[in-house]
């Protein structure tokens, strides 16, 4: 909670790059994810979806809010989030997604045929949301393929949310997807943050410590000009806003130490 601590260690836990209870500038693509959600998983149709946009454009952020606040919604569904980073090989996606189904660990042809006849089988729907899926990109991108496909097998209750930095991964890696339009994923793009974007970001994080602001206006415009014109990424206007309190923090802490002691020589 922001309330505990001194002023220094508040702000720098608000400038964390955790998820916040609302997300500044990105209400259109909250709305495209939250009516994907709500046409495909809560409307029993399998589907898929293919987000980008470069590090720290808060495309992981919108996903986990939307995930928590419609909890209630999607209780009626299985949801499997996983990292790709995690994963030895692009290969391990296939018993990690089984693991989470309940299935026993299979490897090869026979894995991916419990794994297919499971997802297509009578049950609840799954959501099969895969965060820096760029990690799967492999020879021949048969890896990608399979699970793309997986939504259009028949019968099939999968609803897959695959999350990457590469604008252009699904026309490099899907090629053969697109050429049935019908069921090639619906694309969703996020913006680098603007300067003005990123400035409100900032204060709207630092507005929570009560009491006079540690930075000035000037100072988080500045950082906001500076990294909107290298990146737009959220993550690095926090991380160099944090970096700052420290630096503050510690000049204060050093001229605490140096005042002389009243009476003293």
């Amino acid at each position: 909670l922001p309330g505990t601590g001194t002023c220094y260690q508040q702000a720098k836990r608000v400038l964390h790059a955790a998820v916040p209870d609302r997300l500044h500038a990105r209400e259109r693509e909250l709305g495209v994810i939250r009516q994907f959600l709500r046409e495909y998983v809560c409307g029993r149709r399998p589907g898929s979806l293919y987000v980008s946009g470069a590090p720290g454009t808060g495309k992981t952020a919108c996903l986990s809010r939307i995930l928590l606040d419609c909890k209630d919604e999607l209780a009626g569904s299985k949801t499997i989030v996983l990292n790709c980073m995690s994963l030895s090989s692009p290969q391990g996606v296939f018993p990690a997604v089984a693991q989470q189904l309940g299935l026993p660990a299979a490897d090869g042809r026979e894995g991916m045929r419990r794994l297919e006849e499971r997802l297509t089988a009578k049950g609840p729907m799954v959501l099969l949301v895969l965060d820096e899926l760029d990690q799967l990109e492999s020879k021949g991108q048969d890896v990608l393929y399979t699970l793309f496909e997986w939504p259009r097998l028949p019968g099939s209750r999968l609803v897959l949310v695959g999350l990457a930095n590469a604008l252009d991964l699904t026309d490099r890696s899907l090629a053969r997807l697109g050429a049935r339009t019908a069921g090639s994923p619906r694309l969703l793009h996020f913006p680098p943050y603007t300067r003005e974007q990123l400035t409100a970001i900032l204060q709207e994080r630092l507005g929570q410590v009560a009491g006079d602001p540690i930075l000035d206006d000037a100072a988080l415009q500045f950082c906001a000009r500076k990294v909107s014109a290298v990146s737009g990424d959220a993550r690095k206007a926090l991380d160099v806003c944090r970096r700052a309190v420290e630096v503050v923090e510690l000049e204060v802490r050093s001229q605490t130490l140096l005042k002389p002691l009243p009476g003293g020589e």
